[in-house]
């Protein structure tokens, strides 16, 4: 059994949607980030960086794992599932599983902070997000022009990179002409275990209850 902690963000919904193509049994626990749940003493000794996810392997001598990649490739290498054992096969998922935790993630992350959430609108800081945020996704075009999947099959790599570009309108990124990547956001969406891990949890579950603390909640996402 593993324990989920986790909330209604993109590297949230990473986990519980690979917790469900992997058909492993979990248990939820909604971390209410806008009450600083994350910064609790209880949670530092299963995350030390006080962020979401992170999970605990009952069925390995309680094993935590923090980092939304590393619990990912944690999973897989746990199941046999969703990457390759092949070391090239392995590398190349790992390579755009890098990706996203190095590029789309950080920097999506911040042009949501500065075209939806800053008080202060600073119009150098939303361009250069966006047009960072375009050129990354242009990647994924362009791989995703001669690959159904990122990394050959459906992979972790996937569900990781999918998990953030999946809110592109959320984030005020355009991706007019880039119709491969569209493909594939819709096919990943038509997945019935997408579809109930990213319910994981409830979006209400992020307990905050006005906008500064909404702000200062998914400022400390991970």
């Amino acid at each position: 059994m593993i324990d989920l902690y986790t909330a209604a963000t993109p590297n949230g919904v990473k986990v519980s949607i690979a917790l469900e193509e992997l058909e492993l049994p979990y248990t939820v626990h909604a971390i209410q980030l806008g009450k600083l749940e994350q910064r609790e003493p209880w949670f530092l000794k299963i995350n030390p960086n006080g962020r979401i996810p992170a999970i605990v392997d009952r069925d390995n001598d309680d094993f935590a794992v923090f980092e939304s990649g590393a619990i990912l490739v944690y999973l897989a290498e746990k199941t046999g599932k969703l990457m390759p054992e092949d070391p090239r096969g392995r590398s190349l998922v790992m390579q755009w599983l890098m990706f996203q935790m190095g590029g789309i993630g950080p920097m999506m992350g911040q042009a949501n902070v500065f075209y939806r959430y800053a008080e202060e609108k600073i119009d150098y800081a939303i361009g250069r997000y966006h047009r960072e945020c375009r050129r990354l996704f242009e990647v994924l075009d362009g791989r995703l022009a001669e690959h159904e999947y990122l990394a050959g099959d459906y992979s972790i790599a996937d569900i990781a990179n999918w998990a953030w570009v999946r809110s592109y309108n959320w984030s005020g990124i355009d991706i007019e002409g880039l119709d491969h990547l569209k493909r594939w956001i819709d096919a990943l969406y038509a997945r019935p275990a997408v579809q109930r891990g990213r319910q994981v949890p409830p979006k209400a579950n992020l307990g905050a209850t006005d906008e500064k603390t909404k702000r200062n909640a998914r400022s400390m996402l991970a």
